[in-house]
């Protein structure tokens, strides 16, 4: 039987590129290291390509193939690792569908859906033991009243883009004062902006997946970051942040979150893997719902690989079931 042809999604259109291609090369390695032939697909507004040993092929958008040295390559499943748009947000699932090639993650419904924060956070909401901030929602057409913004919601307030990833045009306000700089720098990155009560505490990452018809639910990471708070500088520069895998749970704490987790990725109908993050309130021990990111960085020293290894299992292996399960999906 021949080794499967796997088509390996990368760049995208976001900030977030280089992390993807980062990510790409780590998923390949670990694939190729299980006998599958990976072909990387880089994607960006200009074109989509394989960059191959015979250099740059254009992919054939009618049917997702490539033509290299006369013959004809089409694929049999595709792993998608792009962040951001057009592969975490359900564009590039839709695409794939219509063409019947199975993928690794979640659909283009729930893609969308998770790609919006506040369209989660109100599916989300009634988990048992799951608490959620109190927020507003802006869109770029409404007049932004900063005075009953700071009426309605208790400082200090985070603002994001509600479609963003990487946390890219993120702020911490204090302050009324700082509100309308916070806004502006948002709506640079997305039409819509969530506005949301700081809630004070520890914050933890942790990821699932459904591996042969089972979920699995990793070991939690404890993210301590010298900055503020877990921006983009935050998760990408060394030595910024401290990462512990396992985080320092109790048993019941692990026991309790697993169970959100695993009620959020059926309740939002997941697949694959994905990460979700908490804050772990001060003084409460409620766990706060921050967001769920249904294509998580994979590059070698990213969360779900150090969860990954942390619950002894093998990351070719893990990236490999994911692949399998993809392909059986259809």
């Amino acid at each position: 039987m021949s080794a499967k042809k796997i088509a390996l999604i990368a760049g995208g259109y976001t900030g977030e590129y280089e992390v993807s291609i980062n990510s790409a090369q780590n998923i390949a390695a670990q694939l190729t290291s299980k006998g599958y032939h990976v072909y990387k697909i880089l994607v960006n507004r200009d074109s989509w390509f394989y960059d191959g040993d015979s250099g740059k092929v254009e992919v054939d958008k009618n049917d997702f193939s490539l033509t290299i040295n006369g013959e004809k390559v089409t694929f049999d499943a595709a792993f998608i690792t792009i962040h951001g748009t057009p592969g975490e947000d359900g564009k590039m699932q839709g695409y794939l569908d219509m063409l019947g090639i199975p993928y690794n993650n979640c659909d283009a419904a729930t893609s969308a859906i998770t790609m919006n924060k506040a369209y989660t956070k109100a599916i989300v909401n009634g988990i048992r033991h799951l608490h959620t901030a109190k927020s507003i929602q802006l869109f770029g057409k409404d007049v932004h009243d900063v005075a009953n913004i700071s009426a309605q919601l208790k400082f200090p307030l985070f603002i994001k883009p509600n479609n963003g990833g990487s946390s890219v045009g993120m702020s911490k306000v204090h302050q009324p004062s700082e509100l309308s700089a916070a806004l502006e720098k948002a709506f640079k990155e997305d039409s819509q902006v969530l506005i949301e009560e700081f809630i004070k505490g520890r914050e933890f990452s942790i990821g699932i997946a459904k591996l042969n018809n089972e979920l699995r639910v990793l070991p939690a990471t404890e993210i301590i970051s010298s900055k503020e708070f877990f921006d983009y500088e935050a998760k990408y520069t060394p030595g910024v942040s401290q990462e512990i895998t396992p985080a320092n749970l109790t048993e019941e704490q692990q026991e309790r979150v697993a169970a959100i987790v695993t009620e959020a990725y059926l309740r939002l109908n997941c697949k694959g893997m994905c990460r979700v993050d908490f804050i772990l309130e001060e003084n409460t021990d409620n766990f706060y719902f921050i967001e769920i990111n249904t294509t998580p960085g994979q590059s070698a020293n990213s969360l779900i690989p150090q969860q990954v290894r942390a619950a002894g299992m093998d990351l070719a292996e893990f990236y490999s079931t994911l692949v399998e399960n993809a392909s059986n999906s259809l």
